[in-house]
């Protein structure tokens, strides 16, 4: 079990760093295809953190996630939504 843990951590960290290299990829576009973004992986942190009785707040856990301040990473890499982006986000999201 455990080298099944540390390979499933491994390959999160991978996943991590193919985003971070993707900084090109928008949140709002990988919760258009996916389902789930860079915020999601933040916020399951917290709560499966919560579930193992570990106190992590959701800004600690948005640094590890984005390697950097949330607010940072915003300022450098996250565009402004397209209206096309917003509808479809909204058509998913309201089903």
């Amino acid at each position: 079990m455990d080298k099944e843990i540390e390979i499933q951590a491994a390959v999160f960290r991978r996943l991590l760093r193919h985003l971070d290299n993707r900084k090109d990829v928008q949140n709002i576009e990988l919760m258009n295809l996916a389902g789930f973004c860079r915020n999601c992986f933040s916020k399951w942190t917290v709560a499966e953190a919560e579930k193992l009785g570990v106190d992590v707040n959701i800004e600690q856990a948005r640094e590890q996630v984005y390697g950097m301040p949330y607010s940072e990473w915003k300022e450098k890499h996250q565009l402004p939504a397209t209206p096309e982006q917003l509808e479809k986000f909204n058509q998913l999201n309201n089903k």
